[in-house]
């Protein structure tokens, strides 16, 4: 196919003609593209196949809010920008780490019954710049909703936990705002999504070379436990490495969330304990798999033997 057809942007066609590229633009100008308009947040982390756990997939998140419960945090939360101003904020007139971006920030309370998302739909890209390919979705449901679903659906989900207390999600920040105010916002979305859940499916194996979405739509999980992370170190450095985090240094500022009980249904492709790939869910002492919760380097994680 390849030899065939060519390849570019990785995928099997011929570059695109300067007509397409016009008749493309002039579209774009004139087209409504709302629904994804809708799309708030961008979230960072890895898949792994359901059918086969070794095989992991940077993921990228362009998520949107269908509806709405509610959040209550369990500590102030710094927030910018953020217009039009609720009235529950308290404005913070100076504050050192936002003056050279010369922006407002604003406080949210402790305690304030915030909104939250009970659905949300993420649309799954390869990489965060463009040319990127479409490789998959994610639904995100809360823990309420996933509690009703029948046992047999309830398999298809996985949990954040891990995810989320262990640093490995991330929000990338954007170049021009401070990083003390991102990582704050970055914590305010975490507080929200450690309590989803998520069913994804991958249509595209980008990790195997195809270079068209090919065989059937993949279900895919998350990781659970520090064990499963050790045969994926260079993907997380590299990771480390083009985002500037560390997900050590992360896991401790995420200290203070609460870590929700994950539902016995969720996260089955860990659960295959007979078949050489999966882990138990409870084989560690935590999330980190050393009771510590410290086992890091300056960037990304350490995988000690």
């Amino acid at each position: 196919m390849a030899e065939q057809y060519g390849i570019t942007n990785k995928a099997a066609g011929e570059p695109r003609s300067m007509q397409s590229t016009i008749l493309e633009a002039g579209a774009a100008a004139t087209q409504d593209f709302s629904p994804i308009k809708q799309i708030c947040a961008h979230l960072n982390a890895f898949h792994v196949y359901v059918s086969d756990p070794e095989r992991c997939v940077e993921a990228n998140h362009y998520c949107s809010h269908l509806n709405e419960g509610m959040l209550v945090p369990s500590l102030p939360v710094a927030i910018f920008p953020f217009q039009p101003v609720p009235d529950f904020l308290i404005p913070i007139p100076s504050i050192k780490l936002i003056e050279s971006a010369q922006l407002p920030c604003w406080l949210i309370p402790t305690n304030t019954h915030l909104p939250s998302s009970d659905v949300r739909q993420c649309l799954i890209y390869e990489q965060p710049t463009q040319p990127s390919r479409l490789i998959g979705i994610e639904y995100m449901i809360s823990a309420r909703l996933f509690a009703t679903l029948p046992e047999e659906e309830r398999k298809l989900w996985h949990s954040h936990v891990f995810e989320v207390k262990s640093g490995m999600l991330i929000m990338p920040k954007p170049a021009l705002v401070p990083t003390a105010v991102w990582d704050a916002a970055e914590q305010k979305e975490m507080e929200q999504v450690v309590g989803l859940y998520g069913k994804t499916y991958h249509l595209w194996q980008v990790d195997r070379g195809d270079v068209v979405p090919m065989g059937e739509a993949q279900l895919m999980g998350s990781f659970t436990e520090k064990e499963q992370l050790r045969k994926h170190s260079e993907k997380f450095q590299a990771r480390a490495e083009a985002y500037g985090v560390d997900m050590g240094k992360k896991a401790e500022g995420r200290a203070y969330i609460p870590e929700p009980e994950v539902h016995e249904d969720a996260d089955t492709c860990w659960k295959k304990t007979n078949d050489g790939k999966g882990h138990g869910a409870n084989e560690t002492k935590d999330a980190w798999g050393d009771g510590t919760g410290h086992a890091r380097t300056a960037k990304g994680i350490r995988f000690s033997t």
